[in-house]
């Protein structure tokens, strides 16, 4: 048994570390969207629960007629997952290839595009996760043939080895992007399927050769009587809502959460990290210590009330570091979880690998609905605080009716005290609702918008405005993002004819745009985020209506993708902060590859960065160098963060004067609304005198790469950022001694 545990333990490492990189090749190779987004994490649910199911189907046939030992069948699920490490990236690459000719040859509208991805996605991603799926039901097949009377909680068994192994992959895994890449990462996860499937195979033959004897089984407590057919129904529903409900919350805790850590990867990691080491802990308990016991209807009420505990550990009067929040919010929820689940599963499959698949798959069906329902219906339309209600209501109404069960009536606590305590825990929830406040709520002046996407805030007065997506800051109203757009505009020898924002924010660059009275188009992945163009400008609506205003809901680079549109100018600001998740692919080479495509011959590409550490900007620079001929870097008018002018024919050394004697009557207007300088001629005269040779920057860490898809040098950097503190402590007792 003690190999089973082993083999699941790596297993369920791969599989998270399977999952996380195959979405994010995905979002490279298709779009940073929501519903890209949705498309992948229910193939990949989709493929788990069709595969166990259907393995246990073939459990249920092959049951004393196979004619060798069903450990080599789990051998070559692995093995076949092992593969996928391979041929997933190439699968997805040749997809958008594919897409590509398809969209060229007949246009598509974003429906067929997003229905052709995900089609594709599906036949590239699905038969390997059907393959993850079907490990459970193979595995206890192999237990049950090897080892009878350990078989009854098997799945439990597994479900712990299993959830252990996740953790390990919820942490590790950005770890060994930052040293080797995302290819390099599923090579190694590849490695470890290789290894987990030739030790299964060996185990078979040694068996069958007779020089290994497994060792004398330790019997179960007990054996699992089978729940008769309206027992096991009742149950089976609980395994959804489970499922429903764990993915769910998980959606609604992004949005709690990210005000108080981030949109950094690691703070992506560190909730997901909680939520499977306290599911981890849960099955533990459930395994070691409270196994014998019978399933108590009073669970129901508490996970109720952990439901929405969430909110409690993101209100402001609660003082506490953001990991700090997250532990106190997600794991009492994800310890019951992790109680729950397998103690329903092995009470409903008793060893039984084909009633285990069906069960298994009904779990995995909760798990791809739940995201679904949570994101696109219950967020939009009534907000953080009434979904996880919404989500909590169902399991203290199951704590009051699971009771009137006849086969709970053995229960030790009773029906009566099971309901007394759902109530109890309920009149608690009224108590912490009416005691604590979300997030908006911080704000006196305020509008909120919400999407499928996120939950943006526009707040403030005058010039002290903000724009909150999440919770966290986008940008404020300052003269950088006026320049964004004048300054290259500016830079074209010519009347420009057309030019492109990507990333909306608050519209001043957009705004700024408009004003050389020229054909611009934003896109904006947020669909909220131009709906509060007035509340930032009161031209904004205005603005709007205008025929040469073009806004467009969609992934900016997924947008130039499909675009036949050719641009004078191409401005970007990524949302921030340098480090956000996901931003490496509005800087890598991939990226301006596509841009070069869309820029007129003396067109100028302008990428804005504020900030960074010496190997991000050195990454960045390189990635502009090597794949621009020209490019001129620039330090703001305020002091900080920098623009990259990039283009395929010569920048000349404009003087001031002449950048401003360019601008028309309503550009230069817009341009000094806020200073700080008196004139164009001095506001340009600013930024041209901090000038920086774009060498310079690149030299900053020699050692590093051009930022790359595969390879995003902003995003991973813990290990870098560790280096430089273990360097600067060295070099400080160093310096003590002498």
């Amino acid at each position: 048994m003690q190999w089973f545990f082993l083999f699941f333990l790596v297993s369920g490492f791969c599989s998270i570390l399977y999952e996380l990189i195959w979405l994010r090749l995905a979002m490279a190779q298709f779009a940073v969207t929501t519903p890209l987004v949705s498309i992948v994490l229910s193939v990949f649910m989709a493929g788990l629960g069709f595969g166990s199911w259907l393995a246990g189907r073939w459990v249920g046939q092959w049951r004393g007629r196979l004619r060798f030992p069903a450990l080599r069948l789990y051998a070559l699920t692995e093995l076949l997952i092992g593969v996928s490490g391979l041929l997933v990236p190439l699968e997805l690459s040749w997809g958008r290839g594919l897409l590509e000719k398809l969209d060229n040859a007949h246009p598509l509208s974003s429906t067929a595009y997003y229905l052709a991805a995900g089609i594709w996605i599906a036949l590239a991603l699905a038969p390997w996760c059907a393959c993850m799926g079907a490990t459970f039901p193979f595995a206890m097949f192999a237990i049950e043939e090897k080892h009878g009377n350990e078989s009854p909680r098997s799945f439990s068994f597994l479900y712990l080895a299993n959830v252990g192994g996740a953790v390990a992959g919820a942490v590790l895994p950005p770890l060994l992007v930052e040293l080797v890449g995302f290819r390099g990462t599923l090579r190694s996860a590849s490695v470890l399927n290789f290894l987990v499937a030739s030790l299964a195979f060996s185990l078979t033959v040694q068996a069958s050769t007779g020089r290994v004897r497994a060792p004398s089984p330790q019997p179960e407590p007990t054996a699992l009587a089978h729940p008769g057919e309206g027992e096991k129904n009742k149950l089976l529903w609980l395994l959804f809502g489970t499922g429903l409900t764990s993915m769910a919350a998980e959606v609604v805790w992004v949005r709690l959460f990210t005000p108080s850590i981030g949109t950094v990867v690691y703070a992506f990691a560190t909730i997901l990290a909680s939520y499977l080491l306290a599911t981890y802990l849960g099955s533990l308990t459930y395994r070691k210590w409270l196994k014998g016991l019978e399933l108590n209807p009073s669970v129901w009420g508490m996970l109720g009330f952990a439901t929405l505990l969430p909110l409690l550990a993101t209100d402001k009067h609660v003082h506490t570091q953001g990991q700090v929040r997250v532990i106190l919010g997600v794991l009492p929820f994800s310890a019951i979880l992790g109680y729950v689940t397998p103690l329903l599963l092995d009470r409903i499959s008793s060893g039984d690998g084909q009633r285990a698949g069906s069960a298994y798959a009904v779990n995995v069906l909760g798990c791809i609905v739940g995201p679904l329902l949570s994101g696109f219906l219950l967020l939009p339309a009534v907000g953080e605080r009434a979904s996880l209600c919404l989500l909590a209501l169902p399991w203290f109404i199951a704590a009051l009716m699971y009771g009137r069960s006849p086969a709970s009536s053995s229960v030790q606590l009773g029906f009566r005290r099971s309901r007394r305590m759902a109530v109890s825990l309920a009149v608690a929830a009224v108590i912490l609702l009416a005691s604590t406040r979300s997030f908006e709520q911080r704000f006196r002046r305020r509008e909120v918008r919400r999407d499928y996407t996120a939950t943006v805030i526009a707040t403030g007065e005058g010039r002290q405005r903000h724009l909150l997506v999440n919770g966290v800051g986008m940008t404020g109203l300052t003269p950088i993002t006026k320049m964004m757009a004048h300054l290259p505009l500016a830079m074209l020898d010519r009347k420009p004819q057309n030019g492109l924002v990507i990333c909306f924010g608050m519209g001043t660059t957009y705004r700024s745009m408009l004003s050389w009275d020229i054909s611009s188009t934003a896109v904006e992945l947020v669909p909220s985020v131009p709906s509060l163009f007035s509340f930032f400008h009161e031209d904004g609506a205005e603005l709007l209506q205008s025929p040469k205003a073009h806004v467009v809901i969609d992934d900016g680079r997924f947008f130039l993708e499909r675009t036949w549109e050719q641009y004078d100018v191409i401005t970007l600001d990524p949302p921030p902060p340098v480090e956000a998740a996901g931003s490496s692919l509005l800087y890598s080479k991939e990226f301006y590859a596509i841009v070069k495509r869309h820029l007129r011959r003396d067109g100028i590409l302008q990428q804005w960065i504020p900030s960074g550490d010496d190997a991000v900007m050195s990454a960045v620079a390189k990635a502009l160098k090597e794949s621009f001929p020209y490019v001129r870097v620039f330090r703001s008018v305020e002091g900080w963060g920098y623009h990259f002018l990039a283009s395929m024919t010569p920048l000349p050394d404009t003087p001031a004067s002449v950048l401003a004697s360019r601008m028309p009557t309503k550009a230069t207007t817009d341009l000094l609304e806020w200073g700080p300088a008196s004139s164009a001629e001095q506001q340009f005269d600013v930024v041209l005198h901090y000038e920086l040779p774009i060498d310079r920057l690149a030299q900053e860490a020699p050692s590093v790469n051009a930022m790359q898809d595969d390879h995003p040098v902003n995003e991973y950097y813990y290990l870098r950022e560790k280096r430089a503190q273990w360097r600067k402590l060295w070099a400080s007792l160093f310096g003590a001694r002498n």
